[in-house]
């Protein structure tokens, strides 16, 4: 995914609005502890000459006045990162919420461009990179600039002569963090970009490992990950670099400041123009610009790093949206008449067509097969049912309805999918089969009695308590596609979509899933996407699709009999009843 080239804080800041009141006191906190160096600088004036003299009694109230003020100070601080901390961590929780919202969205053709390493390194370091950098900025780049403000004042207020001086050093402290901060923004971008790549080899090495130790492929695999550790070393590397030079560089800088300002002190000194307790509070106010310039530098160079993430959420925010809901929807009850596919085409990429103007008409109840090769355009249909995408041209209607005039909440309590390979989520098995919705205990097992799961799902001791562990491990093919075909059948959906929900089990299991889709398909509208022919002779309706378009219908008699491009696909699977 390609860079934003801008990309602003101006919008995640719109998260802090809920606390503005507890960013109100932090920023009472800050006052006071940006108020209190002054204070201290003039006491380091008093301070200094009564040591000199050896006036005991002077010494110890100024140190006790001191000591009074650090107390105060060092309260004001806590107070001041403990409110401000809390608005900066809502802010990446916030943003991180708002962007998995976004994803969940992403429209389904740019979903499956994306990495699930790079997804989940976004969502997680990115997003947190963002809040830090906004912490940052409120707990501690605006209380430095305020101190250098409040400090710098006080200097200017003792001796301007002598300040206007160290003004001329500013520009050239400012040009160089800003050339290093430019060199750091691109650094960081390499190194995260090259981060990503290897938390998606990561995913794919962890879910991959019993077919790489089937393949006797791991000194395979160890090479690409060695080599993407030491692409992401080489690009961390290059930004620490950076770091490590400009730290000396710019205190180079200010050492020569400091020790330019002592010589004009003296100077300044011996002409009468400034008395020693003066000089000493000025030369303590100057030491207290240090620390705030210092950290100015190195949250500029955090702030670049930042900057990179946001760009990269930024990206992430940007993807393509999934179909928005008609502002006037229509209600959409169950399919009592037909399902009607008018005059559909579409393409993903301009001249590139998937298909071109399919007309299809299904009666309610009816099994439909959709037949053809790898890339006919069967899972766009699908995609289609659902309202993943919308036609360039033509109309689906259900019931006369067009289904881009329904809310996609609305059309999908109607359509049910059993994808062929079945994702399901980690939890309970109850949870599995309702799957967000609510539900009661009475309808989950009938809905798992329909799938033929309830009786192994008795068989474990927890029953529908029982835990499935992360990416259904525990679990055989079977028994994870019966599930499945529970969940899609608990809401009582109208028109089920079932993607070849068989191929991949041995015959035992498919002979238990079948007779659980069987059960699940009675009374509904089917559509089948078919690989294994031989599961569909008996459909009422068998679409045979080529490049995008239909290119033969009708029941497996009357295709056979036609002796089309569907008996060419039956032959080569050694159709038995291929002669009759």
């Amino acid at each position: 995914m390609s860079s934003i080239p801008n990309a602003s804080f101006t919008k995640p800041l719109k998260y802090l609005r809920p606390h503005l009141r507890r960013l109100a006191w932090g920023g009472l906190c800050m006052l006071i502890y940006v108020s209190c160096w002054p204070i201290l600088a003039w006491l380091a004036g008093q301070l200094i000459p009564a040591i000199g003299n050896g006036d005991f009694t002077q010494v110890i109230r100024v140190i006790s006045i001191s000591l009074i003020i650090f107390l105060v100070q060092k309260l004001a601080q806590f107070g001041q990162d403990t409110l401000l901390a809390s608005p900066a961590l809502y802010l990446s929780q916030e943003l991180r919420r708002n962007l998995f919202r976004k994803l969940q969205k992403v429209e389904l053709g740019s979903l499956e461009k994306l990495s699930s390493g790079d997804l989940t390194y976004r969502l997680t370091e990115d997003a947190d990179r963002v809040g830090e950098v906004v912490y940052k900025t409120i707990q501690d780049t605006t209380p430095s600039i305020l101190q250098l403000i409040a400090v710098f004042s006080y200097m200017i207020f003792l001796d301007w002569q002598t300040s206007l001086a160290t003004l001329f050093l500013a520009p050239l402290v400012a040009l160089l963090v800003s050339q290093f901060g430019a060199k750091v923004l691109k650094a960081a971008e390499r190194s995260q970009k090259q981060v990503s790549g290897l938390a998606g080899l990561l995913g794919e090495a962890i879910q991959g490992l019993p077919l790489v130790r089937a393949f006797a492929a791991e000194s395979w695999l160890q090479e690409r990950f060695d080599q993407e550790v030491e692409e992401h070393r080489n690009a961390r590397y290059r930004t620490l670099k950076l770091l490590a030079l400009q730290h000396p560089v710019v205190g180079f800088i200010e050492a020569a400041g400091i020790l330019a300002v002592l010589v004009i002190g003296t100077i300044r000194i011996q002409t009468g123009d400034l008395d020693a307790q003066g000089f000493s509070s000025y030369v303590a106010a100057l030491l207290m610009l240090i620390d705030p310039i210092s950290h100015l530098t190195t949250n500029f160079n955090e702030f670049q790093q930042g900057q990179a993430s946001l760009r990269r959420l930024k990206d992430l925010e940007d993807q393509p949206q999934e179909p928005p809901d008609p502002a006037m929807a229509e209600t959409l009850t169950s399919l009592n008449d037909e399902l009607e596919l008018n005059q559909i085409s579409f393409s993903y990429e301009e001249g590139t067509p998937i298909l071109n103007e399919i007309d299809i008409i299904i009666k309610a109840g009816q099994v439909v097969a959709l037949v053809g090769p790898s890339g006919a355009g069967k899972s766009t249909i699908f995609a289609l049912l659902l309202r993943f995408i919308v036609a360039q041209r033509g109309k689906i209607l259900f019931d006369q309805k067009d289904i881009t005039q329904i809310k996609a909440k609305e059309l999908r309590k109607h359509i049910a999918l059993v994808p062929q390979q079945p994702t399901i989520f980690s939890g309970t098995i109850s949870d599995a089969i309702s799957f967000g919705r609510k539900a009661t205990n009475k309808e989950i097992v009938e809905a798992a009695k329909l799938a033929n799961a309830h009786d192994f799902i008795k068989t474990f001791k927890q029953g529908y308590a029982s835990r499935i562990e992360e990416r259904g491990i525990n679990l055989s093919g079977g028994q994870l596609q019966r599930i499945a075909i529970a969940r899609a059948v608990l809401g009582n959906p109208s028109i089920l979509l079932l993607d070849e929900a068989t191929s991949a089990l041995d015959a035992e299991a498919e002979e238990a899933v079948q007779l659980g889709l069987k059960q699940a398909m009675k009374g509904r509208t089917v559509l089948v996407i078919a690989h294994r022919l031989a599961t569909v002779q008996e459909a009422d309706q068998i679409i045979v699709l080529e490049k995008g378009q239909i290119s033969e219908k009708g029941t497996h008699n009357e295709l056979i009999t036609k002796g089309g491009r569907y008996r060419e696909l039956c032959k080569k699977q050694i159709i038995r009843d291929l002669m009759n």
